[in-house]
């Protein structure tokens, strides 16, 4: 995967913000029946559907925590976060276990597609849908196979204050190590 200091479209809104992936490996999914991706280097793992333990007095979109091989891990209902309906677990439903923000956690998708390679002369930037929409985390659109897919920033779908508050869930292996 090629990682460049970017300036122009691809380089995202905020100033000095650092390198940005561009081309490379992707996992794709499904969401709402849109397919999306995420760079294939934050993704650690990918299961079906698993017991949730839901946490009290967490945001809407954060399901609860599981417990993955002795750790415990915050788990986001990636439909919810982005402010999409929810909709009931099926066979097809995966959690897939990224590393954001320097937090291990999963994000349930509706489905997992495949892990596919765009070259940076098929990914174009996220379009401008004016100041009052926030599309930040969005890396940029995928053109591939005459389809569109959505590349997310895995690090800019959660704010600062959602990860905050994720922060608070999961519970450091030292406490499970006790």
């Amino acid at each position: 995967m090629k990682v460049e200091q970017m300036s122009g479209p691809l380089a995202g809104n905020n100033v000095g913000e650092g390198p940005r992936v561009i081309g490379g490996k992707f996992l794709t999914f499904f969401l709402a029946g849109e397919e999306y991706g995420l760079e294939i280097l934050k993704v650690q793992e990918i299961i079906g559907m698993m017991a949730i333990t839901p946490v009290p007095r967490t945001p809407e979109f954060v399901r609860g925590v599981v417990n993955l091989r002795g750790k415990v891990i915050p788990v986001v209902d990636l439909r919810l976060k982005l402010e999409m309906p929810s909709i009931d677990a099926t066979e097809e439903t995966c959690i897939i276990f990224v590393r954001a923000q320097g937090i291990e956690m999963g994000i349930i998708v509706d489905s997992v597609s495949e892990v596919l390679h765009m070259p940076t002369t098929d990914i174009d930037p996220a379009p401008s849908f004016g100041a009052c929409v926030r599309s930040d985390y969005i890396l940029g659109i995928g053109k591939t196979d005459g389809s569109v897919r959505i590349i997310l920033d895995v690090d800019r779908v959660l704010t600062v204050q959602d990860a905050a508050e994720i922060v608070d869930v999961a519970v450091p292996e030292e406490a499970l190590a006790a």
